[in-house]
């Protein structure tokens, strides 16, 4: 796990103070190489290419968690809206938010996660 002191500016923003990336600026927001999403800043295992989707929304969107247990959502408020914050369970890290405008065909659920909190871990092919 990376100590605050190592992180990025970028990355300390988002992850630990809660801010967002300008949309289609982020590495992964139009990535489609396999592989497994992991935490920047712990390395857990987030989010599998399999159930992520171009959502148009300029973030990288996936239908969900590769396991729910490294996941932690609570309710968000800030900025006077009612969202869902996505944070990783073991280091705390402010992942994103999720929405309930998915594929309905996948559920419902479009995870959109900051590109600079992931860290792909890429398939062999």
């Amino acid at each position: 796990m990376k100590k605050d002191e190592e992180l990025s500016p970028e990355l300390y923003n988002i992850a630990r103070k809660k801010g967002t990336e300008t949309p289609f600026t982020g590495k992964y927001w139009n990535n489609h190489e396999k592989g497994m999403y992991r935490c920047a800043v712990c390395g857990s295992e987030l989010f599998s290419s399999e159930t992520k989707f171009d959502s148009g929304t300029g973030w990288p969107s996936f239908t969900e968690p590769s396991n729910l247990e490294h996941i932690e959502l609570k309710d968000d408020s800030t900025y006077g809206m009612k969202r869902t914050e996505v944070l990783c369970k073991n280091c705390g890290a402010h992942l994103g938010h999720l929405f309930h405008d998915g594929p309905e065909e996948k559920g419902g659920k479009r995870y959109c996660i900051n590109s600079v909190c992931l860290e792909l871990d890429k398939k062999e092919s």
